[in-house]
């Protein structure tokens, strides 16, 4: 095991992209494509007919496209089946209707992501499948909890691929944030053994866990994450005291079967949706929240260090149909 320790490696690589706008403006552009699909659909469907039955059917067709899913489609299409939008043809009136009850969905959903104070450290083993922006985003939060004045140290137990290991020691750097890491292939409830251990030694407030993501060997990842939790809980008895799902938006409704995959290994407490920037389908949200209702603490719209921010759900659900 090695302990690398926090480094401010000021290079300049390290400003975000789009680092002049705002976050407001950031999660606008990064939901540009699913909002694009739904506002320019309905539009559309208004221009050629009033909401009829037929048109209904299309606009609940419409929302499955942008993965909404088929539940959440369906009651939010029944909302628009009323009298009072029977006639209309204006898209905005339209469009704000159902960016309010989409908000209804989401709202119980969309919960900052706190830390117990009672716990030092308070663990958080984060999943997620390779690809999905598991790293990166234990960078970001790590950013974010520096910030608000805590002291947090990160464990690179993702000891199958070294490339997971480096990236995670760059992201060390980037936030000053201490890193405790292996040899490729070495054990990985061992190394986070060490890290909590180190973690309660230092007094610090949180550890941040990378973990494996080997989704084409289920039990594998399983057992190793079960272990993982064994082990550390010979340290702190409570540990892990959150497990973060980190999601890929662009996957769409595929997000559904990691999470009930990840949920037989380990008891997942929230998400973290990344990849927004990249996708059609955003509203994967809203079905997330319908089918789960598991919290999701963040969204990512991009690569920047800045680019993860507090889930809020009257923004997202705006953007989601193309309103400011």
């Amino acid at each position: 095991m090695t302990y690398i320790p926090a480094e401010n490696e000021g290079d300049p690589q390290d400003e975000p992209a789009g680092a002049g706008l705002g976050w407001a403006a950031r999660l606008r552009q990064g939901l540009s494509k699913t909002s694009s699909k739904l506002s320019g659909g309905i539009a559309d469907l208004l221009l050629k007919t009033e909401l009829d039955d037929t048109a209904l059917d299309d606009l609940e067709e419409l929302l499955i496209a942008a993965d909404l899913g088929v539940k959440s489609a369906a009651q939010l299409a029944s909302v628009l089946a009323t009298a009072r939008f029977r006639t209309t043809r204006d898209a905005t009136e339209v469009l704000t209707a159902l960016a309010a009850e989409i908000e209804k969905i989401i709202a119980p959903i969309a919960l900052p992501f706190t830390v117990n104070p009672a716990n030092r450290p308070h663990v958080v083993l984060v999943c997620g499948v390779n690809g999905s922006g598991k790293t990166t985003s234990i960078g970001k939060l790590a950013k974010q909890l520096k910030s608000e004045g805590k002291s947090v140290m990160m464990a690179a137990a993702d000891t199958f691929r070294a490339a997971a290991v480096e990236q995670l020691k760059v992201w060390g750097e980037r936030t000053e944030t201490p890193v405790i890491a292996a040899e490729t292939g070495s054990d990985a409830a061992s190394l986070a053994f060490e890290a909590v251990t180190k973690a309660r030694a230092d007094n610090t407030d949180v550890l941040l866990i990378d973990t494996a993501g080997r989704l084409q060997n289920k039990s594998d990842l399983m057992a190793e994450l079960e272990k993982i939790i064994r082990v550390i809980r010979k340290v702190e008895p409570t540990a892990p005291h959150d497990c973060l799902l980190v999601l890929d938006a662009t996957v769409g409704q595929n997000a559904h079967s990691q999470v009930e995959i990840f949920k037989q290994a380990v008891d997942i407490t929230g998400l973290l949706l990344t990849k927004l920037d990249g996708s059609a389908r955003g509203g994967v949200v809203v079905s997330l929240a319908e089918k789960f209702g598991l919290p999701v603490h963040a969204v990512g719209v991009g690569e920047g260090i800045d680019d993860m921010h507090p889930f809020k759900a009257k923004a997202f659900a705006r953007n989601l149909v193309g309103l400011t």
